[in-house]
């Protein structure tokens, strides 16, 4: 615990802050507060090119506005790296004691000096920021072109993402002054541009319907109102009254398949201090009635359970039935679905974002991080389209830092990989180019892939492979260091980094899985399902884990490789992609499955619950 004498308060941070803005240069002079006038610049960020799949369009207007915000660096990251490397290590004396609200804000508070020379440089070019986090280490202003081309000798021009016609303002380099290079992380939007197809992000599945026909459900709503028909379609198939013909599980994925293959619990769950949160974007909308209908059918024993919701960024969750998202309703069905009554919350993201032209990313995890009591765990089925690459460096470890934050408090963060393969996403061109790395490679989420079949087999859409921005963690080392040997120097040479944290850490079946959209029983693939399945596994054990009076899983990813025994090992299947047959799964971790999918009862035996 961080001594109480030393804690910063949020209106401390603040005032600071307000001070330096208030008053300028025309207070007491700190010798190493900048001016910008006076002060040399250095670049801090720069594209040698705009990225594949953009074009110049124009030079941005200089009286548009900018919502601008900057990471500024945390007064004691290594501290805060320090205490969650020994509260999520398996051998430690402290594993489980995670960090309270007060101590992760202690260690990321950013230093007194930050905040005055960033806040008087600010103050030189008439900007007053506001504190986005509870930390202060993230602040944001309104600036007009004009002026950041001024204060940043930076250049904004207009870029076009020629597959979606989406413009974006720009800049593929940018400077800040000398003395204010230790202080800032990240500026943004500066040199970070978004492969997208139309939305801010994307599912990450692909949802790939079967050619079976979809089984009408009459919504639950419907079925109170005795109304016998589905508003999906006129023509849809007789609505099932058992789940019989869902009964192989090679053919069809149910939550009944996953109890049996994973050895998961089946009871219900009466009280429990066990949590889960569903990330969504985009304007998917988690609709109740397809859950009641999903329940009803594969769960009658949940039937009367339902989710709660947290709206974030103006988001709605509308609960037309037509409107229901196929991601949003996979990912609250095999929560609630699989977590025997575990309290599941649907956290929607909307378009009036704080973190800019992120689509959210940073959003959800600073307000996660202001709850006194966030979801245990996280799961998150959306990304970036493409690859890391489109976020600078700079952004992407600073994002990255806002997961170390939250994880710290004891909650697990899972991202779905992708669907891409080697290629990250699907229809990447990469032919005869350096694979794709998906984003998040942040070594704080939990990246989980894909398996297909009974018995499992690596999926071939499952996105893996090595980070072009991490290293791979203490923790991961000897893993990647094992499967680089094992496929030897020259299989794909230089088209991977050998030197990158490699994805994913684990997998669970991503394929054939059954849902209800939109009042009809559709199948669908993707990693995307794949992770909140990981994340009812966590969220059942965290409820073993509470039961007993021990710490809830957090952090898992030290765990996780130090328990390869606790997961089922997969070596079968690859993951193609860029005009190959992509990475081969082999024993132990791989490119495609991680260390592989879930043996609920080993995990519990790896807990010292059984």
């Amino acid at each position: 615990m961080v001594p109480s004498r030393w804690r910063y308060t949020l209106q401390v941070i603040l005032s600071l802050a307000s001070i330096a803005v208030t008053y300028g240069a025309s207070i007491t002079p700190n010798p190493r507060a900048p001016n910008s006038r006076a002060n040399p610049m250095s670049v801090h960020n720069r594209r040698s090119a705009v990225p594949k799949g953009y074009t110049p369009v124009s030079i941005a207007d200089f009286n548009s506005m900018i919502q601008m915000r900057i990471s500024l660096t945390m007064g004691n990251r290594t501290g805060l790296e320090d205490a969650l490397n020994k509260a999520s290590d398996p051998g430690s004396e402290a594993y489980g004691r995670w960090l309270s609200r007060e101590d992760v804000q202690y260690y990321a508070a950013p230093s007194r000096d930050a905040l005055y020379s960033v806040c008087t440089w600010l103050s030189s070019n008439n900007i007053t920021p506001d504190s986005t986090t509870v930390s202060g280490d993230w602040i944001k202003f309104n600036v007009s072109v004009g002026t950041a081309n001024s204060m940043l000798n930076a250049t904004y021009n207009v870029y076009e993402h020629t597959a979606s016609g989406k413009q974006s303002v720009r800049t593929l380099e940018y400077s800040v002054p000398s003395e204010l290079g230790e202080h800032i992380r990240a500026i943004h939007p500066t040199t970070s541009f978004y492969h997208s197809a139309g939305p801010r992000v994307i599912s990450l599945s692909g949802h790939h319907r079967s050619s079976s026909s979809a089984h009408a459900i009459t919504p639950q709503a419907d079925v109170d109102n005795k109304a016998a028909s589905s508003s999906s379609s006129s023509s849809s198939a007789a609505i099932p009254t058992s789940t019989a013909s869902f009964s192989k599980c090679n053919d069809t994925v149910t939550p009944a398949c996953l109890q049996t293959l994973y050895g998961l619990p089946t009871g219900v769950i009466k009280t429990t201090n066990s949590t889960i949160g569903v990330s969504a974007f985009s304007g998917q909308d988690a609709n109740k009635a397809d859950l009641a209908s999903f329940l009803k059918l594969f769960r009658p024993d949940l039937s009367s359970d339902t989710f709660a919701t947290e709206l974030l960024d103006n988001a709605t969750n509308n609960q037309t039935l037509s409107d229901s998202g196929i991601e949003a309703d996979l990912d609250i069905q095999y929560t609630v679905g699989l977590a025997n009554g575990i309290p599941t919350t649907f956290v929607d993201v909307g378009d009036d974002t704080h973190d800019g032209d992120d689509g959210g990313f940073l959003d959800i995890v600073n307000d996660l991080l202001a709850e006194t009591n966030p979801p245990l765990v996280l799961t998150t089925s959306y990304g970036v389209a493409g690859d890391e690459s489109g976020l600078s460096r700079e952004l992407t470890f600073a994002m990255c830092d806002a997961f170390m934050k939250l994880t710290a408090r004891g909650v697990t963060i899972l991202y779905a990989t992708g669907d891409g393969g080697v290629a990250s996403s699907p229809g990447e061109d990469c032919d005869d180019e350096p694979f794709l790395a998906a984003w998040p490679t942040c070594p704080y989420a939990t990246l989980v892939g894909a398996t297909a079949n009974i018995p499992e087999k690596g999926a071939d859409l499952s996105a893996g492979g090595f980070s072009n921005y991490f290293t791979p963690p203490s923790w991961q080392q000897p893993a990647v260091a094992t499967y680089l040997a094992a496929i030897g120097d020259d299989l794909y040479k230089g088209r991977f980094n050998r030197s990158g944290r490699g994805f994913p850490d684990v997998s669970a079946q991503g394929d054939k899985i059954q849902i209800v959209q939109a009042g009809a029983v559709t199948p669908v693939a993707g990693t995307s399902a794949s992770s909140p399945i990981f994340a009812s596994v966590v969220a059942l054990l965290n409820d073993e884990l509470l039961g007993k009076g021990k710490a809830p899983m957090g952090f898992m990813n030290p765990w996780i490789y130090a328990h390869p025994e606790a997961f089922n090992d997969i070596t079968d299947g690859s993951n193609p992609g860029c005009g190959t047959t992509g990475f081969p799964a082999l024993k132990g971790w791989d490119p495609v499955t991680g260390v592989g999918s879930p043996n609920y009862q080993a995990m519990r035996k790896a807990l010292g619950l059984s």
